[in-house]
Parts: C-alpha cells; structure tokens; sequence
C-alpha cells in the first residue's frame, strides 16, 4: 500500500513545520486529494492511524477533499471532467483529453494548537 508512504511523508513534513512554528499538536489534517492522483480514499483513511501513531498529529482527524479529474478535449476543444486517464472526451465521445486537474495530493489546511 504505497498510501503509507506517502502520509508517512507528510506526517514527517508537518512534524519539520511543527518544530519551525513551534505548534504542539495536530487535531485536523484536510487532504486534498484529485481523482487521478492514483491515491485511494479508503486506503488513506486505513493508513492515516499508522502513519501518525507516535507523533503530533496522532489521534488527529483527517478530512479528504476530493478534486475531480479535468481535461481540455484535443479534438473539440471542450473543458470537461473525466474519471480516468485516458477516457474519452464525454462531450464529443472521439478526442484525447489532455489532463489539467485532479492529479493533487496536498495538505489543503491543518488545524494546530
């Protein structure tokens, strides 16, 4: 479950942030997460106990925040939301969708005492 790694990560980014501003405690973490991020929901939510046991942020609450996947139709020039890579453009059902959105993992906001 690459999902690990990654808060893993995060966690140790915020536990640097922590030591710059001089927090003590982590209560909220808002999780942006895009639909083509190629994260799965469910498995950060199952990751995010482990992955903060032993450090500020544990016990905390982690809300994700779903950004939906969008594209720019090469064949007819639509703004369009996709659910896939690689899925047709659902205005016109022909073109390649060049992906401008929806690929983002990122820490939205924290809420810290």
């Amino acid at each position: 479950m690459h999902e690990l790694s990654l808060l893993e990560g995060m966690v140790q980014g915020l536990e640097e942030e922590a030591r710059r501003q001089g927090f003590v405690r982590i209560h909220q973490v808002r999780l942006e997460v895009g639909r083509l991020s190629g994260a799965e929901p469910e498995a950060l939510r199952f990751a995010f106990g482990p992955a903060t046991e032993g450090t500020l942020a544990e016990g905390a609450e982690l809300v994700l925040l779903e950004a939906p996947g969008t594209g720019l139709c090469r064949a007819c020039g639509a703004e369009v939301e996709i659910g896939a890579r690689f899925d047709p453009c659902p205005a016109c059902g022909e073109g390649f969708v060049d992906v401008t959105g929806g690929t983002e993992l990122r820490i939205k906001d924290i809420d810290v005492e």
